[in-house]
């Protein structure tokens, strides 16, 4: 397990000359290394996804073993997330996360090779742990290498890899499995995770301090995340995560609008071409056109929520997190209430959707990274996250059988008081704020 140590602290000996283009270099390499090594992670996450259809007629399986593995996933993903955090808080991300997802990529492989339901979902459960090695290493270096004030645009650009790697899983998926088949659509995207996983251990780096350098605070002089620095330095990882994780009604607050904000996105996600096909008489393919443009729609509004997190609210990422929540409400309202069957204008709404649920969907989990330990960003974010994927599994059956005893105004309803409830925790997390920054002063 030694491998997975820390890099060593080195003394800053460089002059100030040499300090800025190191930092300037790696800030821009890790960017790019950590980017495409996350877009990769979701080709040994959501191939299955796109190879389950051929799958499904091959083996003759049922729907319900499929729904099996889903749940599997999700929540032994929420749990890995959460407990990786913790690991990864005090790992070198280089070989943390490379190993990651070298093993969903062996994962991946082995899945193509077997036949059984009972392989299936124990390969899936596996595949779901390691897949939560692929986080926390990329929140330890987007909060150590980049600061309070510049973070919400630096992480916004690192989180479109999700839009990336999910729109390139389909296709790569897709015409593997047209021309070899859905065995080889698993295990060639388990290859090229295998090879980047193995590019991860010699390409990325630990903290700017192993490598010599300042802080990121102390390089840009940034008062604010200078002062995160400094606090509660010297503690040990339990003292960390009862003080700043279990013990923090802010990230409560955080975790539970988390999990509300989940819930939204996988029932938009899931539900919203069935209810274009029955509600407005769509065929599949017309259905499936309007909801690509969540996922553009997502891209433009993580950029958009970053960098105006940045540069209208100075880095308090909450603000923009309440404007977007209202904004989910509108749009909910209207694909509820608006008397139309207009492609173009359910495209827009669905469009605004994305805009609008992606950028909580990133914003909260960067929330819980700084209203909590400096150096405990993989462990609050993935307490987050446990919520997250919690509320993703509710947008499953929960919501389905409110559908069929309800039909859409349920639906669209129970949306909105979850809109709602949400809008008041993160009011209530603006106040905790506020009232904690009163203390400190």
């Amino acid at each position: 397990m030694n491998i997975f140590t820390e890099a060593p602290d080195l003394p800053v000996t460089k002059s100030k000359e040499d300090i800025d283009k190191t930092y300037r270099y790696w800030r821009l390499h890790l960017m790019i290394v950590s980017y495409i090594g996350y877009a990769v992670f979701y080709f040994t996450r959501k191939g299955f996804n796109f190879v389950m259809p051929a799958m499904l007629a091959d083996l003759g399986l049922q729907k319900a073993d499929i729904g099996v593995m889903g749940t599997a996933f999700y929540l032994t993903y929420g749990v890995s997330k959460f407990l990786s955090g913790v690991l990864g808080d005090r790992s070198n991300p280089r070989y943390f996360m490379g190993i990651g997802l070298m093993a969903t990529g062996i994962v991946n492989i082995l899945f193509g090779m077997s036949s059984s339901i009972f392989m299936f979902v124990t390969l899936w459960m596996i595949n779901a742990f390691f897949q939560g090695w692929g986080w926390p290493p990329c929140s330890k270096i987007l909060n150590t290498w980049y600061s309070r004030n510049e973070r919400g645009l630096w992480w916004a650009i690192w989180n479109t890899s999700h839009n990336v790697g999910g729109a390139l899983i389909p296709i790569l998926a897709g015409a593997i499995t047209l021309s070899l088949g859905w065995r080889y659509g698993m295990m060639i995207p388990g290859a090229i995770a295998v090879v980047i996983g193995l590019g991860l251990c010699f390409l990325l780096r630990d903290r700017p301090a192993s490598m010599g350098l300042p802080t990121v605070g102390e390089w840009r002089n940034d008062m604010a995340e200078k002062a995160h620095e400094s606090e509660g330095v010297g503690l040990s990882t339990w003292e960390i995560l009862k003080q700043y994780v279990f013990k923090n009604s802010i990230i409560w607050a955080l975790a539970i609008s988390y999990g509300l904000v989940y819930i939204i996105r996988t029932g938009i996600n899931d539900w919203g071409n069935l209810y274009l096909t029955e509600t407005h008489g769509y065929n599949l393919l017309q259905a499936n056109s309007v909801i690509s443009f969540f996922e553009i729609g997502g891209f433009l509004g993580a950029l958009f929520a970053g960098w105006g997190s940045d540069k209208f609210f100075k880095g308090n990422r909450t603000q923009m997190n309440i404007i977007y929540v209202v904004g989910i409400i509108s749009v909910a309202l209207a694909l509820w209430l608006v008397p139309t069957d207009s492609s173009i204008l359910m495209s827009a709404l669905f469009f605004l959707m994305g805009f609008f649920i992606f950028g909580p969907q990133f914003l909260i989990a960067m929330a819980a990274a700084e209203n909590s330990h400096k150096y405990a960003s993989g462990a609050s974010t993935g307490f987050v996250s446990l919520f997250a994927y919690i509320g993703a599994s509710i947008a499953g059956l929960p919501l389905s059988l409110i559908i069929e005893k309800f039909k859409w105004n349920g639906f669209f309803s129970t949306l909105f008081m979850i809109s709602l409830a949400c809008v008041v925790l993160l009011v209530m997390v603006y106040l905790l704020q506020q009232r904690r920054n009163a203390v400190r002063n």
